[in-house]
C-alpha cells in the first residue's frame, strides 16, 4: 500500500497518507476470512477504534481520566467534583458486581441509574461549568461504556492492553528506535510474544527455545489463548439465543 501510495500519489500529504492507510488497513480487516473478524473492543474514544468492529465498549479508566484533568480553583467546585467522582467510582463497583451475578432486573436499573448519574437536567446539573461539560460528553458516550450490560464477559477498562503496549514504547524511548524496518519487526515480534506468553502463564524463554529448537513439544499460543477464552466465557452472551 505504502508502494501504490508513493508511485500514485507521490504529493499526498502526511496526514491525508495516514488516513487512507487506516481506512485500507480496517477494511482488509473486516475482509479478512482466514482468521476470525472481533466483534468487540475495549478500548479509549480515539476515532480510529471507532469502524474497526461492529460494537465498541469504552473504557472506564480512561473515561475518569478527562474528570481528572478537571482543575477546579474555588473550594466549592473542588468540593462538587470530589462528591461526583465518589459516585462515579461507586457506580463502576456497581458494573463490577453486574459482571459476576447479571440478571435482567440489575441491567435495567443499571441502565437507568447512569442517566441520574450523569444527568444534563437543568435541576441537575452541578453549579460548575467545567464538570456540566465533561459530564454531557459522558452522556453521548451511553451506549458505548454501557456494553457490558449485554456482555457481561467484557471487562470495563483496558488497562492490560495499555501496559502491554506501553513496555514496547518505553524500549523505544530508551534505545532511541530501532535502526531498520527489519529490527522494528523484531522488536514487534518479539515483545509481544513476551507480553502474550506473561499473560497466559507461559513460560517465554520454554516457548521461544521449543519453537527455535523445533520440538513443538509446547502448543501454539494460539491454542492457549482458545482455551483461555473458553474459561472465561468471551462469547457467552454472543451465543445466547
Amino acid at each position: 500500500m505504502l508502494r501504490l501510495l508513493e508511485e500514485r500519489l507521490p504529493k499526498l500529504g502526511v496526514q491525508q497518507r495516514k488516513w487512507m492507510l487506516d481506512a485500507t488497513a480496517v477494511a482488509a480487516y473486516h475482509a479478512e476470512v482466514g482468521y476470525p473478524v472481533v466483534k468487540l473492543i475495549v478500548c479509549d474514544d480515539a476515532p480510529q477504534f471507532t469502524w474497526l468492529t461492529s460494537e465498541l465498549g469504552l473504557c472506564w479508566v480512561h473515561e475518569a481520566r478527562h474528570y481528572n484533568k478537571l482543575l477546579p480553583y474555588f473550594a466549592p467546585h473542588k468540593q462538587i467534583l470530589g462528591e461526583f467522582m465518589e459516585r462515579f467510582w461507586d457506580y463502576y463497583d456497581e458494573l463490577l458486581a453486574y459482571r459476576e451475578h447479571p440478571t435482567e432486573s440489575e441491567r435495567q436499573r443499571l441502565w437507568a441509574k447512569f442517566d441520574d448519574l450523569f444527568s444534563t437536567k437543568p435541576e441537575r446539573k452541578p453549579d460548575y461549568y467545567g464538570l456540566n461539560d465533561r459530564i454531557e460528553k459522558t452522556r453521548a458516550k451511553k451506549a458505548a461504556l454501557l456494553m457490558v450490560l449485554g456482555h457481561p464477559e467484557i471487562p470495563l477498562h483496558n488497562n492490560p492492553a495499555e501496559l502491554g503496549a506501553r513496555q514496547r514504547v518505553r524500549k523505544r524511548d530508551v534505545s532511541f528506535g530501532p535502526r531498520t524496518s527489519e529490527g522494528a519487526r523484531a522488536w514487534d515480534t518479539f515483545m509481544t510474544l513476551a507480553a502474550t506468553t506473561t499473560k497466559l502463564g507461559v513460560s517465554f524463554y520454554a516457548y521461544v527455545h521449543d519453537r527455535v529448537s523445533k520440538t513443538n513439544q509446547m502448543p501454539s499460543l494460539a491454542t492457549f489463548i482458545a482455551a483461555r477464552a473458553s474459561e472465561l466465557r468471551l462469547a457467552a452472551s454472543w451465543a445466547t439465543p
